[in-house]
């Protein structure tokens, strides 16, 4: 596909969701200018980074706080993305046990209310003991520290994403 060529409303239609809910991301990387270099995932996934990265805080924060908790309630109603939902099933998220369920509960809540916004991992080639290892350290991390883990967990997701698309 060349990416560059389409138009922004087509451009919006395919690449908006990329980041969570998040089109601005997607719109400023076209407004910005496409190149060559847009047309595969890497360069295309650079143009939409630098886009997040340049935005003022409580608009990442906003971004952060579109992407739902692994394993929570959106998980268990259906009402994931069609992308968050592959992701977390393929890291075994769709199968948890009682026991499971609830540790992943009481880790998003403990996360949630450590640093006022949700845990966010890239979880594609994880284990769920993987996830609930990564919950637990960083639980200890400081707000400053997370903030910023989540924003490079975002990026890691949202080049998996455009991968699979552009493949």
């Amino acid at each position: 596909m060349i990416v560059r060529t389409l138009s922004r409303d087509d451009f919006i239609a395919r690449f908006g969701g990329i980041f969570e809910h998040s089109a601005w991301v997607a719109e400023g990387a076209y407004d910005k200018g496409l190149g060559p270099e847009s047309d595969s995932a890497e360069g295309l996934h650079a143009d939409m980074a630098a886009i997040m990265r340049a935005a003022p805080k409580n608009q990442q924060l906003a971004l952060i706080n579109a992407h739902p908790d692994l394993a929570g309630k959106l998980h268990a109603a259906g009402r994931l993305t069609q992308d968050s939902t592959k992701e977390q099933s393929s890291a075994g998220l769709d199968m948890l046990t009682d026991a499971e369920r609830k540790r992943f509960t009481e880790l998003n809540d403990a996360y949630k209310a450590r640093f006022g916004f949700p845990f966010i991992l890239a979880v594609k080639g994880k284990t769920k003991a993987d996830i609930l290892e990564a919950f637990e350290t960083r639980l200890h991390h400081s707000e400053d520290q997370e903030f910023a883990t989540a924003l490079e967990q975002i990026e890691k997701i949202a080049l998996l994403r455009l991968k699979e698309m552009l493949r």
